[in-house]
């Protein structure tokens, strides 16, 4: 017996039992998040801090600056860095007038902080000449923007319009893959197969999910899989040592 693709995704689907994984992952997240000196991941702290899902003008600049001062960066240095810049720069007018010398300064020490001080200058000139000085709530125009890609996009898509969208960054994309759930090279594409196979209401939350369960549990190397709960539901792929 032949099945279709839908018959596929659907099996898919029903082999994996999202609501209970997603149902832990929320209570494991609200204990560490009730701990002294835990926070949420630097880029929705920020999207806190600047209305969290309004869709304001502010909000979204704020997203998009902290979503591309992250990469490659520590959170503690994300949030120190984007504040800094943003309490300079509140909105693309004003970060326009810097120099890109005075961008990059205010984004030290991020990584590649020179890279992506250029990247925001060009960014902050395309909004105020295309979008009257606004961060556009569309996938593909925000993917034209310089140093921006799907993960970026997808953020401030959610965290900035509450949109729709699947961000994947590589604690999602580690994770997904040991967990079993996908089986993919890179994180575009585990984006792409999250999107086939996970219940859409769930798409928002699994990046504010797995980033902090990958900061604290399922590291890199030498995972906490004694701590883990939603081991029933990992195949611990590629794990050869665990705590």
């Amino acid at each position: 017996m032949l099945i279709g693709k839908k018959g596929i995704k659907m099996a898919i689907q029903d082999s994996i039992n999202w609501d209970d994984i997603m149902k832990k992952l929320e209570k494991w997240r609200r204990n560490v998040l009730n701990t002294p000196g835990s926070e949420n991941p630097a880029v929705t702290t920020i999207a806190e801090e600047y209305g969290k899902g309004t869709g304001t003008a502010e909000e979204a600049w704020a997203v998009l600056v902290s979503t591309i001062l992250s990469l490659r960066t520590k959170d503690d240095v994300t949030r120190i860095t984007s504040r800094k810049l943003l309490n300079r720069a509140p909105n693309p007018e004003t970060l326009a007038k810097l120099s890109v010398k005075e961008v990059a300064a205010l984004a030290y020490p991020a990584g590649f902080y020179r890279n992506k001080a250029e990247s925001l200058k060009k960014i902050a000139d395309i909004l105020l000449e295309k979008y009257d000085g606004l961060v556009p709530n569309n996938m593909d125009e925000l993917l034209a923007l310089p140093g921006v890609g799907r993960k970026t996009a997808n953020l401030v898509l959610i965290e900035a319009f509450n949109m729709y969208g699947i961000c994947v960054d590589i604690h999602v994309h580690r994770i997904s893959n040991r967990a079993g759930w996908v089986d993919t090279p890179n994180p575009d594409k585990t984006e792409m197969v999250l999107r086939e196979i996970q219940p859409k209401k769930y798409w928002k939350k699994i990046n504010a999910y797995l980033v902090l369960y990958g900061q604290h549990v399922c590291r890199p190397l030498s995972p906490y899989c004694s701590k883990c709960v939603i081991t029933e539901h990992c195949k611990k792929n590629n794990v050869e040592k665990s705590r």
